[in-house]
């Protein structure tokens, strides 16, 4: 048996190489060989892949949102085991992983909502960040840009809301009824329960559902200091029983419409300008599939 470990050097403040030594150090038996996922072709490595291989993946929510949009995941024929050493890790906390214990994960990737942006198609892991949390990304990535590690982005997203961002108002489409909201200042649509580096904006979020849905959360018409008062609640989903101000919606074609353009994050990886998105659930996406092949 061989382990084609596959680390992304950028990930966890570049910690993220050492854990895997470490992790590959520790295993018992089984050659190994390593790629940097920064210069990997996922196409042509995979076909290489002999009966009985493992693929490990090590790395946080981007490293996976990469790889799940790089193949094509229902066609894999290998075990693929997530070694979680990113800096939020939400995927691994939602499926209740142990901190440095590989999981396989093909029942969580060969089924995936996809988000709609700017014109392009992605699948995603966890969620869709729009608004604040969108805001925090962009403000953070021009810090790493300028070399700088270990951001807080609990600290960003504060003097955001107090001093920089200004919210939207909204127009969110659900299976085609709408509703207009003044305010906005969070709208993230979600496949799992937890993003943001540990935020549950959709406690009832359930990433294997029969159901195979997705949920959009609108946080809006509060002021600032409301607004950032109620803020720490959605770290342990609480935020939901202020129903003045927040509202959580379940559906299968889900739009997000903001009057201003904002950044937008897909499993922590940041598009900027972005005035609307559309995602399609689980469900959805396999209902246009058999559509296709019908």
């Amino acid at each position: 048996m061989k382990y084609h470990v596959l680390y992304n050097p950028l990930a966890g403040n570049d910690t993220c190489e050492e854990k895997t030594k470490n992790f590959a150090d520790a295993l018992q038996s089984g050659e190994i060989e390593f790629y940097d996922v920064t210069k990997i072709d996922y196409k042509k490595l995979l076909p290489t892949l002999a009966a009985g291989d493992k693929l490990v993946i090590s790395g946080g929510d981007g490293t996976l949102n990469k790889f799940v949009n790089s193949v094509n995941c229902s066609e894999l024929k290998t075990d693929v085991l997530y070694l979680a050493t990113g800096t939020g890790n939400d995927f691994f906390t939602d499926i209740g992983g142990k901190e440095g214990e590989p999981v396989c994960i093909n029942r969580y990737i060969t089924d995936l909502p996809e988000v709609e942006v700017n014109g392009k198609t992605y699948k995603f892991i966890n969620g869709i960040g729009y608004g604040i949390d969108g805001y925090c990304c962009e403000v953070g990535d021009a810090m790493k840009a300028k070399g700088k590690k270990n951001i807080n982005y609990a600290g960003i997203a504060v003097k955001g809301l107090l001093f920089h961002y200004k919210p939207r108002n909204a127009k969110i489409i659900v299976d085609g009824y709408y509703k207009k909201y003044k305010k906005v200042w969070l709208a993230p649509c979600m496949n799992g329960r937890y993003y943001g580096g540990g935020m549950i904006p959709t406690p009832e979020q359930n990433r294997l559902s029969d159901r195979g849905s997705a949920s959009v959360m609108v946080y809006y018409g509060s002021g600032k200091l409301k607004s950032l008062m109620v803020f720490p609640s959605i770290f342990k989903g609480k935020h939901v029983e202020h129903t003045e101000m927040v509202e959580v919606i379940e559906g299968d074609v889900i739009t997000v419409k903001f009057d201003k353009p904002t950044a937008l994050q897909i499993d922590g990886e940041t598009i900027l300008g972005v005035s609307k998105y559309t995602v399609y659930s689980r469900s959805a996406v396999k209902a246009a599939q058999n559509e296709q092949t019908a």
